[in-house]
């Protein structure tokens, strides 16, 4: 899969979003991709740590809409909530080096990555209510579980854009450094998880995430089940209309 670039530095397994042109938007054979990597560092021994990235000049913008709009996740197999169940279960360490847009699952995704290393040029969204649906991953979760109700909310309601200072102070960003560094810097942390023993860094990863891993279950499976329901209604028909259309969407009737 092109558009997916899976590659191993010794131990750690390196998954890049690389459809530039496109601004790194997901499409279902992207997220049937990333499964699969995901499923192969899972499954390999030699593997202690996974390491997320784009470019220097973006992350991903989200769901290609297009894409979307032509695959709806009409069921719980399909490709982009395979790789949600698998991301939000990994045993192994997930980093992440963020540059540029990250959008929607760009932003999510962070929730359950271990180390985010965020550019000072990173522009992060969750524009789900403005696309007429609910957030997803668990973030509706995890968001108040890190930044505090308020914050959260302010983030996830009204879904406007915001830097990578808001990023660390909303608790899922590990540290801000300059664009040129981001995934060196990442880089140079998988590469020192990876030289620790993985039994120990295994056991204390399920440590912090076993409290929380029943309700992360069950919101991932609420959220989907709103999400699709939504799909079909006034507001979220109307939001991807206006995309395809390139104008604003109307909302004041519904």
């Amino acid at each position: 899969m092109s558009d997916i670039g899976v590659s191993r530095r010794e131990a750690v397994l390196e998954i890049e979003f690389d459809r530039p042109a496109r601004k790194n938007a997901f499409t279902s054979a992207m997220y049937e991709a990333m499964a699969a990597a995901l499923g192969e560092a899972e499954g390999d021994p030699a593997v202690r740590v996974v390491l997320f990235h784009g470019q220097e000049d973006v992350f991903t913008a989200g769901n290609d809409i297009e894409d979307f709009i032509e695959r709806p996740p009409t069921g719980e197999d399909v490709p982009v909530f395979r790789f949600l169940r698998m991301a939000s279960r990994a045993a192994k360490p997930l980093v992440a080096a963020v540059n540029g847009a990250a959008v929607g699952i760009g932003t999510t995704l962070l929730l359950h990555c271990d180390l985010v290393y965020a550019g000072d040029n990173a522009r992060f969204r969750l524009p789900f209510t403005n696309l007429g649906v609910v957030p997803e991953f668990a973030s509706s979760y995890l968001l108040p579980l890190v930044a505090g109700y308020q914050r959260a909310a302010e983030l996830l309601l009204l879904g406007e854009p915001f830097g990578p200072d808001k990023a660390l102070e909303a608790g899922f960003v590990t540290r801000v450094v300059p664009a040129a560094t981001t995934l060196q810097v990442a880089r140079e942390a998988a590469a020192k998880l990876a030289a620790l023993p993985s039994g120990p860094v295994l056991a204390a990863k399920a440590l912090m995430k076993q409290p929380h891993a029943a309700a992360v279950e069950a919101q991932l499976r609420e959220e989907n089940a709103r999400f699709r329901e939504l799909l079909g209604q006034p507001a979220a028909r109307e939001a991807l209309a206006a995309f395809m259309q390139k104008r604003k969407p109307d909302f004041s009737r519904m």
